[in-house]
Order: C-alpha cells, then structure tokens, then sequence
C-alpha cells in the first residue's frame, strides 16, 4: 500500500509539471493561429492602422493616408520602388539571400552598415509591428514575411506596401503622397515624381519628394533610369505579367 501510494504522488507531482507545459503549447498554438487569422484578413481588408501612424497620432502629429487599390497607382511608381528598393522582389519568396550576403560582406569591412530588406519584409514589419531594432522584432519580422508570402502572394504585398509606407513626415501611402507632394492622383504620377517618392523612402522624414535636395534629384534621376530596365527586363511581371 505504502508502494502504491508512493506512485500516486509521483503520478501527480508529474501531471504537475506537466501542467504549466502544456498550457504554453496551448499558447503557442493559439497564437500561431491568431496570427494566420489577422493575415488572412489583411489579405482582404485595407490596413487600419500602423505602427508608425499610431506614434504620429500620439505624438499629436498630422497624418496623411488614404487607401488606394494597387490598379489604381502608378505602374511608374510600383517599378520604381522595385529598381530602389527590391530589384528582385518577384523571384525571391521574401527574403534576397544575396543581397544579404553582400551587406554582410560589405558591413565586415566597416563605414556605413548596409541593409538588404525586401519590399516582403519591410510590408511585414509595417504592417504588423514595430520599427525597434532588436532581435525579437526581426524573428517575428521572418514569421510575418513568410506568412505574406504564402498567404498574399506578390499584388497583395507590392499593394499594401504601397499603402502604408511613409514617404514624407506623416505621409503614408502612394496616394496621400501623391497628393500631398504633387496635388495629383496616384496613378497620374510620372516617373520622375514616382522616382523621387522612391527616393525618399529610406528616409522620408529628412528627404523631400517635392521639393528635393541634391542627393534626392541625384538619386532620384538614377532610379528614373532603371524604372525602364525593371520594365525591359521583365522585373515586374508577378504584378504585371
């Protein structure tokens, strides 16, 4: 009996232990699903709100945003993010291994570190979370990539990046950008306007689309240049193939 009874505490001390793991795989897997929910409904629904525009909010600044369908920007502006920011941004599934190769290169050599984000990461980080520079917010940055990737496809991603991307203080979207810049529509934008609002977008709140610096008029005729190449060469075809 003495025996038995030993068992049963040993049963129960057990179940015990075991209680607290299996209410955090109860969690995980809650959280796991809660996260394919919220990215399926922002495959369908326009983004509410971000981040970025929150602490705005906070902050008491003015905000500009106004949610524009894909169809209805520019094809100027979308390939001129794309020769900016993400020039393989429809062969990759999120993540440009060797962009990130050579600005790990390029960093171990010292001066200026050097980013490789695809336009996939930086709509996940906008549109999910935080701008912190920290270890936890690039691992979940990597989960929501993934999951726009999978569940969104190229249109949805290139479509809310273009809606919620900052390109001036407080200026969120192509269309809001467009007006606030130019006094015209998204989609009237001509390639040098959409090359400069791509040229702003590392730092919209120091560059000025409309009424650039030199290193913007620079940066900018560059990239009105490449807008033809990403066209010629086919770099767009998942948005417009």
């Amino acid at each position: 009996m003495a025996r038995l009874g030993r068992k049963k505490r040993r049963g129960f001390r057990k179940k015990r232990r075991m209680k607290p793991l299996r209410w955090l795989l109860k969690a995980l897997v809650f959280v796991f699903l809660f996260t394919i929910l919220w990215a399926l409904l922002y495959r369908f629904v326009p983004i509410p709100v971000t981040t970025p525009q929150l602490g705005d909010y906070v902050d008491g600044q003015t905000v500009y945003r106004s949610w524009t369908p894909l169809e209805e920007i520019s094809p100027n502006l979308v390939r001129a993010v794309i020769a900016s920011e993400d020039a393989r941004f429809c062969s990759h599934n999120g993540f440009d291994i060797e962009a990130i190769e050579t600005a790990m290169k390029a960093n171990e050599k010292g001066g200026r570190l050097r980013g490789a984000s695809t336009i996939s990461q930086q709509t996940a980080k906008n549109a999910f979370l935080w701008s912190d520079r920290n270890w936890l917010r690039k691992g979940l940055e990597a989960y929501f990539t993934g999951l726009i990737e999978l569940l969104w496809g190229k249109h949805r991603i290139m479509e809310v990046y273009l809606n919620v991307a900052e390109m001036g203080p407080g200026v969120y979207g192509a269309a809001a950008a467009a007006q606030y810049h130019y006094g015209k529509s998204a989609a009237d934008l001509s390639p040098n306007e959409a090359a400069r609002l791509a040229a702003v977008l590392p730092n919209p709140i120091e560059r000025n689309a409309g009424n650039p610096g030199p290193f913007v008029r620079r940066h900018s005729g560059n990239i009105q240049r490449w807008i033809g190449i990403v066209d010629a060469d086919g770099q767009d075809d998942c948005i417009f193939g």
